[in-house]
C-alpha cells in the first residue's frame, strides 16, 4: 500500500458534516427516471471475472482472483495498519483485493481533486459526497454510474425500499446521468445540532427548548444563574450552529450555504439566501444572543481545531449548550468526569424551530463513491460494479464493515440486535471500553472511508447510545425535514461561471455575517451590505441559477 500518513489532528465529523450540509443546497436534475432493466445491460461485454447469477442477498464472489485500486483517507485518529483484518475478510470472502492509494485527511479533498485531474486517481474514489461529483462529472473524469444501475441489485433493492428514488433522480446533471453512488440511510436525521446539559436545564427550572426563543429563555435563566458564564456556543467558526439554526429561519447559512441560493416558493424563484428575510432574522437573533452575553463569541472566530476550547468551558461550567454530533456528547461527558463533577446529563436535541417552523434540513445521503473513467474500460468492470454492490449496500457487508466477523467479534440475537463480544472494544463508541483489542484501531472495522455510508435504522442505532436512538425518535416525530429545491443543473461552462461569480459573493455574506453577529457592523446597514453584494453582479448569479432552473423545468416538466 502507498503511504502517506501526515495528516494534522482534527475532528472527526467536522469535514463529513461540512459536505453533508453542504449538499443539501446543491443543485443537480430531478425528475427523470431512473436507469431502468435491458435485456443486456450496459457494460456487460466488460464481465471478466464477474460472478454469475448475482443477485440481493448473495456475497459477491469474484470468478478469478481480481485487484481494484482505491483513494482511501488516513484519520490521524486511526491510522492505517498493514495488519488491519477487515481487507483480508472481504478478499476472503469475495476474491478481491484492494491496493489502496493514501491521501492524509488535512487536505483530502485537494490531493483527490489534483489526482483525479492527472488521471492518476484509483479506480474507486469513496468519501463522496452529493454535490462533490459535479466538477468531475463536467469534464468527464468519472463514470455515468446511472448507466449501470442494473448491475447493482442490493442498490436497488434499498433505493426501492427505503423510498429514496425521487432523491436519486436529484442527483442526475445537466446530461441527465448521475456519477456518484450515495451512501443509502434508511433514517436521516441532523448529523449536527445543540447538545445541552440537561440537569441544568432543570436546575434552573427551565425546559428543553423547542424554538430558538425557547432556547433564548433557557440562556437568560441559565445567565442569571451562572452569571460568569457565556451559555452557549459553538466551536466551528459559527458554520454549525448556522447550519442547523438556518432552516427553522427560512433560509441556509455556515455550512449548508452552498450555492447561496433559496427557492422562494411563493416568486417561484430562486433569491440569494443571504439577502432574504430569514437570514437577516437570523443574524438578528444571534447578534440579541452575543449583546447580552448568552453567546461565547470566541467559538465563531476560533478555528476548528480550537474547538476544543469549548470542551473546556463545557467541563467548566462556563457553557452549557454547543453544537455536536453524537461524539460529542461523549466528549463532554468525558470532561466533565474528569473535571469531578457530579449529576451532570448530557444530550443531543432537535434543531430548534423558529419563524420558518420545526423545519430541519432535507433528508440527505451520507458518503458514497465514484469511479474514474478508466475504470469503464476495465475488462473487470461489470465485476468492479458487482463488488462495490456488495460493498456498500449489502446487509453482509454492512455489518462485517461496522462491527467484523459475526461469532468472533460480536454477536447478533434473535431480535437482530447486536453485541461486540467482551475481548473486544470499540473506543470511539465508548464500547467494552477495557477490553483489549479494539476492533476499528486495531482491525480496521468501524473504519471511516467505508462503514456507516449505507446503514439501515437498526444498524446505525447499534453502536450509539440510547439517548441518540431518542435523539433521533425526537427529530423524525416533531420536526419537519424542509423539501429539497427544485434542480437547476449547469453545464460545464455555466459551473465555470457560476464559481467566478460565486466565490466574491460569498467572501462577503462570511465576513459580514460574522460582523452583524459580533456587532462589528451595526445591523442598520443591511441595506448597504445588499447592495455591496449587488455591485458583485448578484443578480447576473442569479440570472444563471434562475435560467437553468427555467431550462430544466422546460424540458423535463
Amino acid at each position: 500500500m502507498k503511504r502517506e500518513l501526515t495528516a494534522r489532528p482534527a475532528r472527526r465529523f467536522a469535514r463529513a458534516a461540512t459536505a453533508l450540509a453542504v449538499a443539501g443546497t446543491l443543485f443537480a436534475v430531478a425528475g427523470c427516471t431512473a436507469g431502468g432493466s435491458s435485456e443486456e445491460p450496459a457494460g456487460s461485454e466488460n464481465d471478466a471475472g464477474s460472478m454469475s447469477g448475482y443477485g440481493v442477498d448473495k456475497t459477491f464472489t469474484a470468478s478469478e482472483p481480481l485487484t481494484f485500486s482505491m483513494l482511501w483517507t488516513d484519520w490521524p485518529e486511526t491510522p492505517i495498519k498493514d495488519s488491519w483484518e477487515v481487507f483480508d475478510e472481504i478478499a476472503e470472502r469475495t476474491n478481491v483485493s484492494l491496493d489502496l492509494t493514501n491521501i492524509p485527511f488535512s487536505d483530502a479533498l485537494e490531493k483527490r481533486s489534483l489526482l483525479i485531474s492527472a488521471g492518476d486517481a484509483p479506480q474507486i474514489i469513496p468519501l463522496v459526497y452529493t454535490g462533490e461529483e459535479r466538477q468531475f462529472a463536467a469534464t468527464g473524469a468519472v463514470v455515468a454510474l446511472s448507466d449501470y444501475e442494473d448491475h447493482m441489485p442490493h442498490f436497488q433493492k434499498y433505493v426501492d425500499e427505503w423510498d429514496l428514488r425521487d432523491m436519486i433522480d436529484n442527483l442526475r446533471q445537466a446530461d441527465g446521468k448521475y456519477y456518484m453512488m450515495p451512501g443509502l440511510q434508511e433514517v436521516s436525521v441532523p448529523t449536527f445540532t445543540l447538545v445541552v446539559r440537561t440537569d441544568i436545564i432543570e436546575e434552573v427550572g427551565a425546559e428543553v427548548p423547542e424554538t430558538w426563543d425557547d432556547l433564548r429563555t433557557v440562556l437568560e435563566k441559565i445567565k442569571a444563574k451562572y452569571p460568569d458564564s457565556t451559555p452557549l456556543a459553538d466551536g466551528f467558526e459559527g458554520q454549525s450552529m448556522l447550519n442547523y439554526a438556518a432552516h427553522a429561519f427560512g433560509t441556509v447559512a455556515g455550512w449548508g450555504f452552498g450555492n447561496g441560493t433559496f427557492f422562494n416558493e411563493e416568486k417561484g424563484e430562486f433569491e440569494y439566501a443571504a439577502t432574504n428575510e430569514g437570514y437577516k432574522e437570523m443574524v438578528e437573533y444571534f447578534h440579541g444572543l452575543v449583546e447580552d452575553g448568552l453567546l461565547d463569541t470566541e467559538s465563531f472566530t476560533a478555528a476548528v481545531e480550537g474547538s476544543s476550547t469549548v470542551l473546556e468551558k463545557f467541563a467548566a461550567g462556563q457553557v452549557f449548550a454547543a453544537s455536536g454530533a453524537n461524539g460529542t456528547v461523549q466528549e463532554f461527558n468525558a470532561a466533565l468526569e474528569a473535571a469531578g463533577a457530579e449529576g451532570y446529563e448530557v444530550v443531543q436535541i432537535a434543531p430548534p424551530g423558529g419563524p420558518a417552523g420545526q423545519i430541519v434540513e432535507p433528508r440527505n445521503f451520507w458518503n458514497g463513491f465514484m469511479l474514474t473513467a478508466e475504470a469503464e474500460e476495465s475488462p473487470n468492470f461489470i465485476a468492479l460494479l458487482q463488488f462495490l454492490d456488495w460493498l456498500y449496500y449489502s446487509p453482509e457487508a454492512r455489518d462485517l464493515l461496522r462491527w467484523g466477523v459475526e461469532g468472533e467479534t460480536y454477536t447478533k440475537g434473535a431480535d437482530g440486535s447486536y453485541q461486540l463480544n467482551p475481548e473486544y472494544s470499540l473506543d470511539a463508541f465508548n464500547i467494552n471500553p477495557d477490553a483489549p483489542t479494539d476492533i476499528q484501531k486495531d482491525l480496521g472495522y468501524s473504519n471511516d472511508p467505508l462503514s456507516g455510508s449505507t446503514e439501515s435504522r437498526a444498524l446505525k442505532e447499534s453502536y450509539n447510545v440510547p439517548a441518540f436512538v431518542d435523539y433521533i425518535d425526537s427529530v423524525l416525530t416533531d420536526r419537519t425535514p424542509r423539501d429539497p429545491f427544485p434542480p437547476a443543473p449547469l453545464d460545464e461552462a455555466e459551473l465555470e461561471q457560476a464559481s467566478l461569480l460565486s466565490t466574491p459573493l460569498k467572501d462577503t455574506v462570511d465576513t459580514n455575517t460574522l460582523k452583524f453577529i459580533l456587532g462589528e457592523r451595526p445591523l442598520s446597514e443591511w441595506d448597504a451590505y445588499v447592495s455591496e453584494l449587488e455591485g458583485q453582479n448578484l443578480q447576473g448569479y442569479l440570472d444563471l441559477i434562475n435560467g437553468a432552473y427555467e431550462r430544466y423545468a422546460a424540458e423535463n416538466g
